[in-house]
């Protein structure tokens, strides 16, 4: 599967003319408890050419390539991802902490992550993790099972609640 990731990352940089910076797997494989049915949660950050950044208007900062059942790439322009990073979007934060890095540019993931304690804010932490575990348990239906997933963004909510609160 690495080298279809791979091929992948090299068609998103030849069809849209980016350099990806950095290129990690995010969920439950990056977690380590992908199931069977599990995808490749490829997430990516990117630039453009000088010239791309010098326009009056802004472009889309999002890439979406078609992937498949087991592939689902997708990635931030490098202004989105610093501004989301600049307000503790742990989306970020979460890629850049991946086990898993399909590609690194010149220590980018090194340099941002010397930069979370900056802009880490463990409220903002709480309640993104909060939200996300509502969501997990209020889209269950009364007769289906927990998942793990679904448990672990409950417990990691607890585990950073506690930790902020003392």
């Amino acid at each position: 599967m690495k080298q279809e990731i791979f091929a992948a990352l090299d068609s998103v940089q030849q069809q849209y003319s980016v350099r990806i910076l950095l290129a990690v797997e995010s969920g439950s494989r990056a977690w380590g408890f992908a199931s069977r049915d599990s995808d490749y949660d490829v997430r990516f950050v990117y630039a453009h050419p000088a010239d791309w950044y010098l326009r009056v208007f802004e472009q889309r900062d999002v890439i979406e390539p078609q992937g498949d059942a087991l592939l689902d790439p997708s990635g931030w322009e490098l202004r989105k991802a610093l501004r989301l990073f600049s307000k503790c979007n742990l989306a970020l934060n979460e890629w850049l902490n991946s086990p898993i890095v399909y590609r690194e540019i010149g220590g980018f993931r090194n340099q941002l992550q010397s930069l979370i304690p900056a802009f880490f804010n463990p409220i903002a932490a709480v309640h993104h993790y909060a939200s996300m575990a509502s969501a997990a348990f209020g889209a269950r239906e009364s007769d289906s099972a927990i998942t793990t997933k679904k448990l672990f963004y409950a417990l990691l909510c607890s585990f950073i609640d506690l930790r902020t609160n003392g």
